[in-house]
């Protein structure tokens, strides 16, 4: 199983000026590739990662919620990986609210040319020989949830844009590796992120065999990330990391 960081940029601002990429995060699985919550510029950074990663050789898109930083290439990928809606192929696993309604944002050319799930708390799937677990319903103001992967020695886990509740801990409590999005160095009640003292609360609580911080707000990029996990991993006596744009993961 590899994992690429694409981009790891987090909150509008630090999309809107690049100063981390937006683009989502790249999976291989079981000899499928996919890619999770493919924000703006994800298709770009495809394109020019090395080894090159062929949009159009995708198997599948995850998308946690219909934010514009989780979401802005989504209609982009599963374009290339329909041949323009002339083939059907595919999965998108994604909120209900990402494709129906007046907040959707897959385009409805689309809609008849990749199967579709809507994911719903707790729900288990099989897509094209991957097994992928639907998270618990998170805290963020618009349907999310994160995504776990298990294999053979664990379980892969996304916990994507949240406010911390008391039950996200347990929400997660089955995860090996696991990757949080960490947008706030400090925590605001205010702003449905989670904060450098929530990754601390969930790494004491799962002690997870390896956790990795991404999706950074600008607080966080001021207050150098890599510092932040390296003294977070010295205090907990557990692997912990933060990732950088095109960083690779092999499990």
């Amino acid at each position: 199983m590899k994992i690429k960081f694409l981009g790891t940029a987090g909150a509008r601002y630090v999309m809107a000026t690049q100063l981390r990429s937006s683009a989502g995060i790249y999976l291989e699985v079981n000899g499928k590739k996919i890619v999770l919550d493919p924000g703006p510029g994800t298709l770009v950074r495809m394109a020019k990662s090395k080894p090159r990663i062929s949009a159009s050789s995708l198997d599948g898109v995850i998308l946690t919620h219909i934010h514009l930083d989780h979401s802005g290439d989504v209609n982009a990928l599963l374009d290339a990986i329909t041949e323009g809606a002339k083939r059907k192929r595919g999965f998108l696993l994604a909120p209900a609210q990402a494709v129906e309604g007046e907040h959707r944002v897959v385009f409805r050319y689309l809609m008849g040319a990749v199967e579709i799930i809507k994911m719903r708390a707790g729900e288990k799937h099989l897509l094209d020989g991957i097994e992928l677990e639907v998270s618990c319903s998170h805290v963020h103001g618009v349907e999310t949830y994160g995504v776990k992967i298990p294999y053979e020695k664990g379980k892969l886990c996304f916990l994507v844009d949240t406010a911390f509740f008391p039950e996200l801990p347990e929400c997660y409590a089955d995860c090996s590796h696991l990757v949080v999005n960490t947008v706030l160095r400090n925590c605001n009640p205010g702003i449905k992120h989670l904060c450098l003292d929530d990754v601390r609360k969930l790494a004491v609580s799962i002690k997870p065999q390896l956790l990795i911080m991404t999706h950074f707000g600008m607080n966080m990029l001021r207050a150098k990330p890599w510092e932040r996990a390296s003294e977070l991993s010295r205090t907990l006596g557990l692997d912990i990391r933060a990732a950088s744009d095109g960083m690779l993961l092999e499990i």
